[in-house]
Parts: C-alpha cells; sequence; structure tokens
C-alpha cells in the first residue's frame, strides 16, 4: 500500500490572525511539492502585500474583488496596495466571480438564487476559505493565468485576512467538476472538539 503523508493545520478561529501562519505554509507546502504558482484572494490588497513578500520567488497571482461588488463603479483595491502588489512582480486578476456574476443579479431582483450560489453555499459548508479558494481558481484558469493540468495552491479566508491554503488543480467554469481539491494545507476549523473555547 502507498501514501502520502501531507499533514494539515486546522486554526481554532478564523480570521486575520492566522495570515501570517497561512502564508508559511503555504510557502513550505510549495517547495515541498514544488509548485511555483500561488493564488491569494484579496480585498483592499492588504494581503496581497503580505503575500508578495513573503512568497517572494513564487508566481504569486492575487485575485481581487470585482469592480462593483461592494457598490457600482467601486473598486475595494487600495491603490497604494496595488501598486505594492505589482511593483513586487505579482499578477493581478480582477473579474467577474464564478460563483456571483449574472445569478446574483438575478437573486436580487428576483429574490430565488440560482445554480452558482447554490454551489457556492455547499463549498461553505467546509468553509467560507474553501468556497474562495475554488472560485478564484476557476476564475483565474479562464483569465489563462494557471493552467487545468498543473497543481497550483490556491490561499483565501474568511472576511479578510488569510486562513485556508490549499493545493487544487484548477478547472475552467464551464468544467468545473473537473476542478480537484488535492490538499488541505491549512483551514479553520472553530467548532473543531480539539478547539479550546
Amino acid at each position: 500500500m502507498s501514501e502520502i503523508v501531507a499533514p494539515s493545520v486546522y486554526f481554532t478561529q478564523t480570521g486575520p490572525e492566522n495570515t501570517l501562519r497561512t502564508l508559511e505554509l503555504a510557502r513550505a507546502r510549495a517547495e515541498s511539492l514544488g509548485i511555483r504558482k500561488v493564488l491569494v484572494a484579496t480585498t483592499t490588497g492588504a494581503t496581497g502585500v503580505q503575500a508578495a513578500g513573503l512568497l517572494r520567488g513564487l508566481e504569486v497571482i492575487v485575485v481581487s474583488h470585482s469592480t462593483g461588488f461592494r457598490e457600482p463603479d467601486t473598486q475595494e483595491l487600495v491603490a497604494e496596495n496595488r501598486t505594492a502588489i505589482e511593483a513586487a512582480g505579482c499578477s493581478l486578476l480582477t473579474c467577474q466571480h464564478a460563483f456571483g456574476g449574472v445569478g446574483r443579479a438575478v437573486r436580487k431582483k428576483l429574490g430565488t438564487y440560482e445554480l452558482e450560489e447554490i454551489m457556492a453555499y455547499t463549498l461553505r459548508t467546509f468553509s467560507e476559505g474553501i468556497k474562495v479558494v475554488a472560485e478564484m481558481s476557476l476564475m483565474a484558469a479562464d483569465a489563462g493565468l494557471v493552467r487545468t493540468d498543473e497543481a497550483v495552491i490556491a490561499v483565501a479566508g474568511t472576511g479578510n485576512g488569510a486562513d485556508t491554503a490549499v493545493v487544487l488543480r484548477p478547472a475552467n467554469a464551464q468544467t468545473f467538476f473537473d476542478l480537484r481539491f488535492l490538499e488541505i494545507i491549512c483551514m479553520p476549523a472553530p467548532g473543531h472538539p480539539g478547539a479550546q473555547s
């Protein structure tokens, strides 16, 4: 019998206090597996800037919210953070969210959920970060920034900061069911029986 030993870290709380450790774990796993590309979710760009520094030497692709996500014609990515991310040589992806888009417009207008938002809620049963890493890997594959036949590391969080990192093989949105989670590097598990309250 053969096996792969890949330890996972489970945080007892969600949130930005896990960002540094998440990025350290992501870097270590990328190096041990020889993975060169790392996707990192960011809203204001703060996590993107941290990742640009801590993941130097890897190909970092920072994925932001779409323009208009919170308010019409508004981009939440702070200009100074955008400049710092780009100056560090990272790619930046801003586009429609794979699990949002037109389906969200239907929900807002007609009060009913569409398929992609149901998929998002299903992934959230694991964690918010798991939903985001799946979503942004679809977005990056559709933009041609990652290949669908090569593993990447994807980093995301709950609210802000980073608390989730996985190894996955991306898929295009139109072939979503080809997406494969290969390893959980870390994620929050605040309800875990071993968590301290």
